[in-house]
């Protein structure tokens, strides 16, 4: 979770939703360590999760990704779900829950889902007060009207 967070925190500095996310391997090698670039790339797809899937699979040079973790600050929204299971993750890890856009624990709860084809094991809640302070922190200082000022 460590890295993922400086993945999140990376991305928050530059202006993107701070979520980081890290693929390893069975042994713990990092395969692939992302952050959001939604705005960078003008793409609403562009999640880290997303990002870290794609480079992990091209990386072992397979479309999917038996024995690896996938750990992510936030819970995954329903895209990332879905596109975990797709990639035939064995263990997904992630911190803060997130209650209005969730879709392992929240909302859809798309990996429970009957008709899904791969479902990971799931932790969460790991270094969950570090991640939420990271993404909270981030919107209440985008919030903040002394920080807008000149955009």
């Amino acid at each position: 979770m460590e890295r993922a967070l400086i993945e999140a925190a990376s991305a928050a500095a530059r202006g993107e939703i701070p979520v980081g996310a890290v693929v390893t391997d069975a042994d713990g090698a990092i395969l692939a360590a992302c952050g959001n670039e939604v705005e960078a790339r003008s793409d609403p797809t562009a999640h880290a999760e997303i990002l870290a899937l794609r480079a992990a699979a091209a990386r072992r040079g397979g479309k999917f990704l038996p024995g690896c973790t996938l750990t992510v600050t936030l819970e995954p929204c329903p895209l990332c779900a879905a596109a975990i299971s797709l990639f035939r993750i064995d263990r997904l890890m992630f911190g803060a829950y997130d209650p209005k856009s969730g879709g392992i624990e929240h909302g859809p709860r798309v990996l429970a889902h009957p008709t899904c084809h791969h479902r990971p094991d799931i932790v969460g809640g790991v270094a969950e007060r570090e991640c939420a302070e990271l993404i909270t922190g981030f919107f209440k200082n985008l919030r903040n009207p002394a920080n807008s000022a000149g955009r």
